[in-house]
């Protein structure tokens, strides 16, 4: 019987888990991340979008941090990863539709001609959020079978939820910083939601920067510029952001071009079909046509 019971006390101080700290970290600024967009969600319900759009920007820097932090550390985990996706559910996909919604409808009171579309308002919000939700899931599924093709490499398929969230909230960034109303329309963040709710739903090609590699040469007019930013962050930050943001809207379509030229040129040239021996065409001999495309 004792022997039995010293066994039985060995298994269980050999089960014990000892988790480090630096285990935490990644998780911890992801859980930092997820709170800042639960604080721009009752800042936007308070109609104080200042505050609500630097919540949703600071989750978008921890959110570009919690992933380096955990490679660094080599405490990538599965509990890190769905975490993760559920922090930029909340704050890249609830917080912005719900920023957007609140910022709307502060300019549609109840005698206004716009106020019986108050239910439009609030389905193209929702719509924004689960195409953040349809955009976060594809994402999850992708890190196996994801598209491995060179010309892949520069970009994502289709808008980031961190992206998509800072177009949504651009046009009442630019609000905030030139303290026009003519910002401040409900067709303007109605159509916000609806480009970007289709642009991270879509398979549209849009540039990622995590590849980008700045060659030797230019590393110092590369970094001049990063302090010019930084400057006029701390100097002009609403009209920094507005014009990042805008900046970021024309990306696309100049970042679709890029990618079709890059996919021209590094597809391989299907070869010509062989000419048959008795000079016949394929059709009239009546084999299929290696060139043509269904």
């Amino acid at each position: 019987m004792g022997k039995f019971r010293f066994r039985k006390r060995k298994q269980k101080t050999s089960a014990r888990r000892e988790i480090p700290v630096r285990a935490m970290i990644p998780n911890l600024v992801t859980l930092l991340a997820a709170a800042s967009g639960i604080t721009s969600i009752r800042y936007s319900s308070q109609g104080n979008w200042h505050h609500a759009a630097v919540a949703i920007s600071i989750a978008a820097l921890l959110d570009g941090v919690d992933g380096r932090v955990a490679r660094l550390l080599k405490a990538t985990s599965r509990l890190g990863a769905e975490l993760d996706s559920l922090a930029d559910f909340v704050s890249f996909g609830v917080a912005p539709a719900l920023f957007v919604y609140f910022w709307i409808m502060q300019k549609v009171p109840p005698e206004s001609a716009a106020y019986p579309l108050r239910g439009l308002f609030w389905a193209l919000a929702l719509f924004y959020a689960m195409c953040a939700a349809f955009r976060l899931a594809r994402f999850n599924t992708m890190l196996d079978d994801g598209p491995t093709q060179p010309h892949w490499k520069h970009f994502f398929l289709g808008l980031p939820a961190p992206g998509g969230a800072g177009l949504v909230i651009t046009p009442a960034i630019w609000q905030l910083h030139t303290g026009l109303d003519h910002f401040q329309t409900p067709w303007l963040g109605c159509a916000a939601l609806l480009v970007c709710g289709v642009l991270m739903a879509s398979r549209i090609p849009t540039v990622s920067a995590k590849s980008v590699r700045v060659p030797a040469r230019r590393l110092v007019p590369f970094l001049l510029f990063v302090m010019f930013v930084l400057a006029m962050l701390v100097s002009q930050f609403w009209l920094t952001l507005g014009v990042i943001g805008v900046t970021y809207y024309l990306s696309i379509p100049l970042g679709c071009l890029v990618f079709l030229r890059l996919r021209k040129r590094q597809e391989p040239r299907t070869p010509p079909p062989p000419a048959p021996a008795d000079g016949l065409t394929p059709e009239r001999t009546g084999t299929p046509d290696c060139g043509s495309r269904r």
